[in-house]
């Protein structure tokens, strides 16, 4: 990226100026020079467009693992004010809607994990459901899905996958409100009944981790961490569903959008008032979509820790916490010194609470929200805390992973699966996939590295670092 068009607002921020002539906001980047540098010029043009959006309040901001997405870039955050005309759009939530990370942390050390790994992952290979188009062994009927959409993880509990504890470290506790099924088209449900529980293909992954370092002591014990503890990471969404979902609505969107003479910069963008027809209809779908995600995700939980059972069973394995990064929500948020209800997307970030806010379980409310930054198959993660300033910096939000620096189609000419499977497993890194192809898609050095990513996300002001990660065992589509 040319950064020459930024003003350096301090190390970590740089601005692309508003411009009344193009009807453009100021936009804002987080991250250092050498992250913002990297990034592809199409990331520029378009938070810019982004910035051109009716109803937005304050900048259209780019995170600092920030690339090329579908309308918005991914890392892309925008605020809207639904009494200024402001607007929602599908590809400012992206086709995997509320694809995010379960975090679950458990009582077992590195060690215990060496004796059995192997057995481990074979159990995990098996018993969780990966790949393109890979269906679970839950087949649904359109009437229960229904209920899916509607109460999301609390359906998945009642149900009998997981424990009522499970629910109040899962963001909205487990159900997002504004759901509604009926908005929800005949086909994308028809996609989503024999994938409750599957983990998809891509970028999602089971991973078996451990901590390595600890940065914040004080977090850290609030979130039940330690180091050469070992916890678990889910990585998924809401499948065939919210991608169904997301095709539809770029269609009615689009028409909403002349018929009320948007003007959008990108057809990408399509998008409609958050007070319209079309707008509220693509929010019950959405948050249909994110109950389908947090209920798909409480179920791997639940099959996770019957695996781990299996081999230990008197161990502890307890949801740490869950959260979206592809969604947009109505929070309130302090602008201009007083309160304001706003539509918050978040398309590849993640929400990042703050120290205090009441939302979050009593156990985090003094050190703020956490926040997993998913690391690419093979290197590792980090566990943050939303930070006092993040809710001035952003809204609240933060980075999600450590970015794509190549395009897949770039990677799987640079790399060979079966290859890098068999490095990895030198290195002690047990990866199970039902795709090579895959694998050498999601090479490590197709990402960002996710070290300075975590770096730079604290000293953008957005979370603090607590406790990196280290895979141990890797399963994917």
């Amino acid at each position: 990226m040319d950064i020459s068009r930024l003003a350096e607002v301090d190390s970590c921020t740089w601005s692309l100026a508003a411009d009344a002539r193009e009807g453009r906001r100021e936009a804002r980047l987080y991250g250092t020079r050498e992250l913002v540098a990297a990034m592809d010029d199409k990331v520029l043009e378009q938070i810019g467009n982004v910035a051109k959006l009716p109803g937005l309040v304050g900048p259209a901001m780019a995170m600092p693992d920030a690339h090329w997405g579908y309308g918005f870039p991914i890392g892309g955050v925008a605020a809207f004010d639904p009494e200024q005309g402001g607007i929602i759009s599908a590809g400012g939530v992206g086709f995997d809607i509320s694809c995010g990370i379960r975090c679950l942390r458990t009582d077992l050390a590195k060690g215990d994990i060496l004796q059995v790994a192997r057995k481990l992952s074979d159990g995990l290979f098996r018993d969780i459901p990966a790949g393109v188009g890979e269906g679970g062994n839950l087949r649904l009927t359109v009437q229960e899905l229904d209920r899916v959409l509607e109460h999301g993880a609390r359906w998945a509990v009642q149900e009998g996958f997981g424990e009522e504890a499970d629910l109040e470290f899962i963001e909205d506790h487990g159900c997002a409100k504004g759901a509604d099924p009926t908005c929800v088209s005949p086909l994308a449900k028809s996609r989503q009944l024999g994938e409750m529980g599957t983990l998809g293909s891509g970028n999602h992954y089971l991973e078996v981790q451990w901590v390595d370092r600890v940065l914040d002591a004080e977090a850290a014990e609030a979130f039940g961490v330690a180091e050469g503890q070992v916890v678990v990471s889910i990585h998924c969404g809401s499948r065939g569903l919210g991608h169904q979902i997301g095709t539809d609505f770029l269609v009615s969107l689009a028409k909403a959008a002349t018929r009320l003479g948007i003007a959008l910069p990108d057809r990408e963008l399509a998008c409609a008032p958050i007070r319209s027809p079309e707008g509220e209809q693509y929010f019950g779908a959405m948050n249909a979509a994110t109950n389908c995600a947090l209920a798909n995700r409480q179920i791997l939980a639940h099959i996770t820790r019957g695996v781990f059972r299996h081999f230990f069973p008197k161990a502890r394995v307890e949801t740490l916490f869950d959260v979206s990064h592809n969604t947009c929500k109505p929070e309130e948020h302090e602008v201009g010194g007083r309160k304001r209800l706003l539509y918050v997307h978040r398309k590849g970030a993640t929400r990042a609470f703050g120290p205090g806010n009441p939302t979050l379980p009593a156990r985090y409310r003094a050190v703020g929200q956490p926040v997993v930054i998913g690391g690419s198959m093979g290197t590792g993660s980090w566990i943050l805390a939303g930070s006092e300033t993040s809710e001035a910096r952003a809204y609240s939000s933060a980075s999600h992973g450590a970015g794509r620096a190549m395009s897949r189609n770039a990677a799987l000419k640079r790399w060979q699966g079966r290859q890098l499977v068999d490095q990895l497993g030198e290195q002690g890194i047990i990866i199970r996939t039902r795709s090579m192809r895959g694998a050498a898609e999601e090479a490590p050095g197709a990402y960002k590295d996710v070290e300075l990513v975590a770096e730079a996300t604290e000293k953008a002001g957005l979370a603090r670092r607590v406790a990196s990660l280290r895979p141990l065992i890797c399963v994917k589509g």
